[in-house]
């Protein structure tokens, strides 16, 4: 079963981009071996992340919680599986970027980027306090627009996938999530602009 599969099992929700970046048939795809899992340490992100795993996918793993990262990495090492983790806050560029970074550095790169991050905010728009609402635009947002750059920027010229993760809220917005429904109709956007502009050098043999 290829990883990413795995993967599409797992993310399922609206406002998710498979970007694949070949014009070779789908039985000459190879199977994708190495995703990049943004938000690897709970939900969405830690069910992809043990589903690849057992596919046989060399894991590169990222959150903000290092003993959570650690735990999971251990987990999948001692079932003889292949991980590395990396602590970051993917509202920081340069955290991102570190990221991929490592992927390269232990694995020759990656075939699929997945961005599964969320920062929720419960209360009515007019009493959140604006550095709130900021800090969760770095992050649900931003964190995948610094995500998405980086997966682009080495897969545009190769087979694999970029996956955004979004969710019903990224299509209709909910009473007390206001400012979690702005974050995830900014991916939506962001998402389908970049599907529509088609950042790479080959046609895509699928693209959903």
């Amino acid at each position: 079963r290829e990883c990413l599969n795995c993967i599409g099992q797992a993310a399922k929700k609206p406002g998710v981009l498979y970007l694949w970046t070949s014009d070779r048939p789908k039985s000459d795809r190879p199977r994708i071996g190495t995703p990049v899992i943004i938000g690897a340490s709970s939900g969405i992100g830690l069910v992809t992340a043990r589903l690849a795993a057992k596919a046989g996918a060399k894991l590169v793993l990222a959150a903000r919680s290092e003993g959570l990262l650690r735990q999971l990495t251990e987990e999948i090492t001692k079932a003889s599986g292949k991980a590395v983790y990396v602590v970051a806050d993917v509202g920081i560029r340069g955290q991102v970027r570190e990221i991929a970074r490592v992927a390269v550095e232990r694995f020759g790169g990656f075939d699929t980027w997945v961005n599964d991050v969320g920062v929720g905010i419960y209360g009515k728009v007019v009493d959140t306090p604006v550095e709130d609402m900021h800090h969760q635009f770095e992050t649900n947002s931003w964190g995948v627009v610094y995500g998405a750059l980086e997966a682009v920027a080495l897969l545009k010229t190769r087979i694999g996938a970029l996956i955004n993760i979004g969710r019903t809220l990224s299509e209709r917005a909910a009473t007390l999530q206001g400012s979690y429904s702005a974050t995830k109709h900014a991916v939506k956007g962001f998402t389908d602009a970049l599907r529509m502009e088609r950042p790479w050098t080959r046609p895509p043999s699928r693209l959903r």
